[in-house]
């Protein structure tokens, strides 16, 4: 991979490491965005982030404020983060994954967000030289020195990894396979079934799966996968545990809509959480204790639970508004989640020039493909599947239903302004 040349006043040389990582999307979505002459009667319409576009309920916004201004949030507290939440999230999962999933707080960590939670699993699995297969698009475990091995995901097959691909991929330095399910940046629900083949192929191999299940509330199909109950568990032998391979990660941010607050969780063998509190305390030394103490009863997350499913229930009939309303030049490859998978109409021209001059000359924010891609995942999907790089992210999450139709007007917009590329 070649690393970018540019002048620079440093005395120093920067790390390749960091050189080679893609660099943040949204701060240079932003960037476009702020280049367009925005008018009341016309503003900026941002589908770019992933965020939720409603606040927190009242009782939980009563119970951060609380917890906030309370002194002993202001103590570190412990490394795999407060007992009372480890166990009321554990409690939580069972009203997700069945009555009959096998979860102990024993089993919780919880982080400062779940990227961190990512970052501490892979560096307790996997160090400079080996593997990690991950379904693109991804990002890149290259600040680590880890390779990041791309499974290669197509649009005529959903953008669904392939496990028999995956198989392929698996060498004797992979430590461990990826997925996110609903997929970011696809929004590609992966069905139990699917995911339960990915457990096997890892138990095969004695290789980790770390499932990223961020969005795991916004899936149609309860539970989202069996893999924690031995009852219902498809494909898997029944002497097979989910701890000797699942790692397991969640964000509150999403479900909760709290992502300014930095809180995640992983859910693995309480023998491999020995060595996540290493990391750990290395990296975050504790996780926020505010919105941890605030959370930290069960009966509240109980409480939470019908927001969270009214807030589902609004995103999947915004989805169904975005495709009915998307002019029928686009292209959706998938849907789900926070996220629509869109092609844009123009052969020859790439998702990026297209998102800038969209943002810059219609008002209209959102992230290209070639944002969830490294140099050496573009040249290898750029032969797997034509027109690859003319895939857009919309995020249906952060935006009401009028800027939904806005948006798809503006798009319709598209012959007559962009003439030229």
């Amino acid at each position: 991979m070649s690393i970018p040349c540019a002048s620079s006043s440093l005395a120093f040389r920067l790390s390749r490491t960091v050189l080679t990582t893609i660099q943040p999307p949204i701060p240079q979505a932003l960037a476009w965005g702020s280049a367009y002459p925005s008018t009341p009667a016309r503003p900026l319409l941002d589908m770019s982030q992933g965020a939720p576009g409603n606040p927190p309920p009242k009782v939980l916004l009563d119970a951060l404020a609380k917890t906030s201004s309370s002194p002993q949030s202001t103590g570190y507290g412990h490394v795999l983060g407060e007992h009372k939440l480890r166990a009321a999230l554990a409690q939580e999962m069972k009203m997700v994954y069945g009555q009959h999933a096998d979860i102990t707080s024993n089993d919780v960590a919880i982080t400062a967000g779940c990227n961190m939670s990512f970052i501490a699993a892979v560096m307790c699995l996997a160090e400079a030289g080996d593997e990690v297969i991950l379904p693109v698009p991804c990002m890149s475990l290259n600040l680590l020195g880890i390779k990041s091995v791309p499974l290669r995901t197509r649009s005529d097959q959903g953008f669904l990894p392939s496990p028999d691909e995956c198989k392929r991929l698996i060498t004797s330095k992979t430590k461990a396979i990826t997925l996110v399910t609903p997929n970011n940046p696809t929004g590609a629900v992966y069905s139990p079934a699917l995911i339960a083949q990915f457990a096997e192929l890892a138990r095969e191999n004695n290789i980790a799966l770390i499932l990223d299940e961020t969005y795991r509330d916004f899936v149609e199909h309860l539970p989202p996968h069996n893999l924690f109950s031995r009852m219902q568990r498809e494909v898997l032998p029944p002497s097979w545990s989910w701890r000797s391979n699942i790692i397991h990660l969640f964000s509150f941010s999403k479900s909760y809509a709290i992502p300014g607050h930095r809180l995640g969780a992983v859910v693995a063998s309480p023998e491999l959480l020995q060595y996540i509190t290493t990391t750990l305390d290395c990296i975050q030394v504790c996780a926020p204790r505010p919105p941890q103490l605030a959370l930290a009863n069960a009966s509240l997350l109980s409480e939470l639970r019908s927001s969270i499913q009214s807030n589902a229930k609004a995103l999947k009939a915004r989805h169904e508004l975005f495709r009915k309303s998307l002019p029928s030049e686009w292209t959706i490859g998938s849907q789900g989640a926070f996220y629509a998978y869109v092609k844009h109409p123009f052969e020859n021209v790439s998702s990026t020039t297209f998102c800038e001059r969209l943002a810059k000359e219609l008002g209209v924010l959102v992230l290209p493909a070639q944002f969830f891609y490294d140099e050496e995942d573009k040249q290898a999907l750029g032969l797997s599947e034509e027109g690859w790089d003319r895939w857009l992210r919309f995020s249906v999450a952060n935006v009401g239903d009028e800027e939904i139709v806005k948006v798809c007007e503006r798009l319709k917009e598209w012959k007559a302004h962009f003439t030229v590329l």
